[in-house]
């Protein structure tokens, strides 16, 4: 299947890319860069960015930019290729459940059309007058499919009946409501409608704004088989594939897309719902970042400190807009201008701070008391923090921010922390920096080592006999070595696209940055040749000392091998690799 799809082909399909030597480069869909760092390699079959580090291979690609999961993104290349896959065995009860998934997903995708329509035609002016007057345009109107829900109750109703969809399906789909008295009569009417679309374009509901003044205001699609509200965002079909390097969270349907009319194409927003835990874990796919840009009134403010824990538990660093003297995005936007939103947004406030500010108007701080009292609940917070250093910056920051000494401050957060049993983290030792720095370049060696024999495919029958891959240390380096030998002497030959499949999606951007590691300029053949042989050394020195440390004394066949592994250093530091 992969060798079917050549990855510069595929990825020139998302990414400009031009042709530097025997590689490709483009600017990376995956960060925000002005010069190109991202590589597409045509001889490994892979990409990787030297930017963020973002690697795999054409299977990788698709599940990062598509978010596809893996069987989507072979169906997806089996397409493309022109190849059937076979079809998954369904149990007749499955069969039915697809089929009426499939069935409610066309019921909306008609509706959505009719309600497109609609809102085009006489019938449907008041909906349209009331979107250009929110400042849209017919550009963003189409974008985000903008529709009319007609004033006439059963209007959808009988036009999706002559479509020849059944009552029961329309009442399953939530756009009917069909009782003994009044027959089938249509969920919204008169309403200017949003259609929520899946990650994959598709409609799975519907919102519809009332015109006039009847109730409520705002109505939502109710849940049904395949729309989950705590489950989708609105308007992630289109920014998932944004460039910024974070998601801004709306509240409504309206800032959404008063954002991306603006150049905000990184907008969306829960649909009629507090966020939840889905919604974290959904975001999460596509971002590291959230931006709240929720209303700047009480409620608002309320509905940001919901949000802010849900977030940070599933491992989102989060910040918040500040909008006043405005209300929301669109206001904002309208008023001041798209300039001064971007701004705001590199204004955005630390959420941790937000919180500590936001606590601090629940207190007097001109009453030394109550005053004694927030700081009290302040340290009690940071204490939560259970790095260190994280902990002490952000003590930092509240004691300049509200000038207490920071020695002060620290001993009030200690003392929280024994109150509440927890125990302080023992402070670095001498030496630690050292020996994390000597790690750090041990994995690099093994990162060239690995490097050179995927780029020089003659290079490993002039070093498989001096190191093997029990001498890579770090377990998944080492992993990748067995691999990386084994296909060489089964192939004399190797695969680093077919490698990096073999291993979870968790490991393949680390093992993407094995095969694209950093290598230094070298002038001439001799020096190559010392720098390979001085590589080699350290890394069997490093696993002769792991060993030693690992060996039991009294083991006399692994010392037997320690000993042995000693003489053929020493041979091999006397030793001249040729690379001719």
């Amino acid at each position: 299947m992969r060798s079917r799809n050549d990855i510069v082909d595929i990825i020139g399909g998302y990414v400009h890319l031009q042709k530097k030597g025997s590689t490709y480069f483009g600017l990376c869909p995956f960060h925000n860069e002005k010069t190109p760092s991202f590589s597409v390699s045509p001889n490994k079959q892979m990409y990787y960015c030297f930017g963020c580090g973002a690697g795999g291979n054409v299977f990788t690609f698709l599940m990062q930019y598509e978010n596809f999961t893996f069987g989507e993104a072979m169906k997806s290349l089996a397409d493309r290729a022109g190849i059937t896959l076979p079809e998954k065995e369904m149990t007749s009860a499955q069969k039915r459940e697809a089929d009426k998934r499939s069935r409610l997903l066309e019921v909306n995708k008609e509706a959505g059309k009719y309600y497109y329509m609609l809102l085009r035609s006489p019938r449907g002016k008041r909906a349209h007058d009331y979107f250009t007057g929110r400042g849209l345009s017919e550009e963003t109107m189409q974008k985000f499919g903008l529709g009319y829900s007609d004033q006439y109750s059963d209007d959808l109703y009988r036009y999706l009946r002559k479509k020849g969809y059944s009552d029961e399906l329309l009442k399953e789909s939530g756009l009917v409501n069909i009782d003994e008295v009044r027959g089938g009569h249509d969920k919204f009417w008169n309403r200017a409608m949003f259609p929520i679309m899946d990650i994959h374009n598709r409609i799975i509901g519907f919102g519809g704004r009332v015109m006039g003044d009847g109730e409520p205001k705002y109505l939502n699609s109710p849940e049904t088989m395949i729309f989950d509200k705590s489950r989708n965002l609105y308007g992630l079909h289109i920014a998932r594939a944004t460039r910024k390097p974070q998601l801004l969270l709306c509240e409504g349907y309206m800032d959404v897309i008063a954002l991306h009319q603006a150049g905000f194409d990184n907008a969306v927003a829960s649909l009629g719902t507090s966020l939840t835990t889905g919604h974290a874990n959904l975001l999460k796919r596509y971002t590291k970042e959230v931006y709240l840009t929720y209303d700047s009134d009480g409620a608002g403010v309320k509905a940001a400190l919901r949000a802010i824990p849900i977030l940070k538990e599933v491992g989102i660093t989060t910040k918040v807009i500040n909008m006043r003297p405005y209300k929301d995005p669109d206001e904002f936007i309208k008023a001041l201008g798209p300039e001064a939103y971007q701004e705001r947004i590199d204004q955005a406030e630390n959420s941790f701070l937000f919180e500590i500010r936001m606590l601090e108007e629940k207190y007097d701080m001109k009453d030394p008391e109550s005053k004694t009292a927030f700081f009290h609940e302040v340290a009690g917070r940071l204490v939560n923090f259970s790095e260190e250093l994280e902990r002490n910056n952000y003590m930092e920051a509240v004691a300049e921010r509200y000038q207490i000494g920071f020695d002060n401050l620290r001993k009030l957060v200690n003392q929280r922390a024994v109150q509440s049993g927890i125990v302080k983290p023992a402070p670095l030792k001498t030496g630690v920096n050292e020996k994390k720095k000597r790690e750090d370049g041990m994995r690099q060696s093994q990162k060239l080592i690995l490097t050179w024999l995927i780029e020089n495919t003659g290079l490993y029958a002039k070093i498989k006999d001096l190191v093997v891959p029990e001498d890579f240390t770090e377990e998944l380096y080492r992993k990748v070595a067995v691999e990386v030998f084994s296909q060489y002497e089964k192939n004399q030959s190797v695969n680093p696209a077919q490698i990096i499949s073999l291993f979870p999606e968790e490991d393949q951007k680390e093992i993407a940055a094995l095969f694209n590691a950093r290598i230094p300029k070298i002038e001439s053949k001799a020096d190559w040749e010392k720098v390979l042989r001085e590589t080699i050394i350290r890394i069997k020195q490093n696993s002769i000392d792991e060993q030693t440390r690992n060996t039991n004394p009294t083991d006399l066949l692994a010392m037997m091998k320690l000993i042995e592994a000693k003489r053929q250093l020493e041979t091999l530091e006397k030793l001249h690799i040729s690379i001719d």
